[in-house]
């Protein structure tokens, strides 16, 4: 009886110590990593973090009921940083792809993409072909780089951490295009580079993001919950025609 009543008490204690460091773990904010250079999605205005990924971050997180920071990093430390597990999440224009999928996982779709050229306003720049043997900023770790080694082998690739040091670049008259994801670059067309540049061509379709995690996360479900909720109660399409002046197709 005192055996049974013994093994019963160790085993209890056992239980309670195994699940301490989990509830200690699930009271800890996430660390939601981002990369603040992307502008519509995510970049610094007066001194705080917008743009439609922050903001429909929040929406998820309100949603769900889930507590977190952001961790702003560049693009290329990301999918590393959540192979070692050191990010509980990642929202930065991050093209769900099959090799990345093959080490983090995704969430549902939340954007089409796509790659455009952005030229020199006078520039006779309008297709990839016309990129052979041009000076092309492109964005380090993007599927922008992997398009034109592939389709473009003879352009040459200028790579940047910061895509708005590109777009500087390309203003200045210092390279002959930016290859790079088509909403970003649109952005910066009808703003900072009005008058300036211009999108001359779209060269790649069907591409989306995704919000990424390490592998086996149990906030993949918890997520995409969310964002079928929001899209289901109107606040999804609020966000998108705030940052992209139209309701998603």
């Amino acid at each position: 009886m005192k055996f049974t009543q013994a093994l019963k008490a160790a085993t209890l204690g056992l239980v309670m110590t195994l699940a301490a460091p989990m509830t200690h773990a699930a009271d800890k904010p996430l660390v939601v990593a981002t990369d603040t250079a992307f502008v519509p999605f995510e970049f610094k205005q007066d001194g705080k973090y917008t743009g439609f990924d922050i903001q429909l971050w929040e929406a998820i997180a309100k949603q769900a009921n889930l507590q977190y920071k952001l961790q702003p990093m560049d693009f290329n430390g990301i999918i590393p940083g959540l192979q070692t597990k050191s990010i509980d999440a990642a929202l930065a224009g991050i093209t769900i792809r099959e090799d990345r999928a093959k080490v983090v996982d995704f969430s549902d779709p939340y954007y089409e993409s796509g790659l455009a050229i952005l030229a020199p306003e006078a520039s006779t720049i309008k297709t990839a072909k016309d990129l052979d043997g041009k000076t092309v900023a492109v964005k380090t770790g993007t599927v922008g780089v992997d398009y034109m080694k592939a389709n473009v082998p003879g352009a040459k690739l200028k790579l940047f951490q910061n895509i708005d040091n590109a777009f500087l670049e390309l203003a200045t008259g210092r390279i002959d295009a930016v290859v790079h994801d088509t909403p970003n670059v649109q952005y910066y067309a009808r703003t900072a580079g009005a008058g300036k540049v211009k999108v001359t061509g779209s060269l790649k379709s069907g591409d989306f993001y995704g919000i990424a995690f390490p592998k086996g996360s149990e906030l993949v479900p918890v997520v995409n919950k969310a964002l079928k909720e929001l899209k289901a109660n109107g606040t999804y399409d609020k966000l998108y025609e705030t940052w992209f002046g139209k309701k998603p197709e």
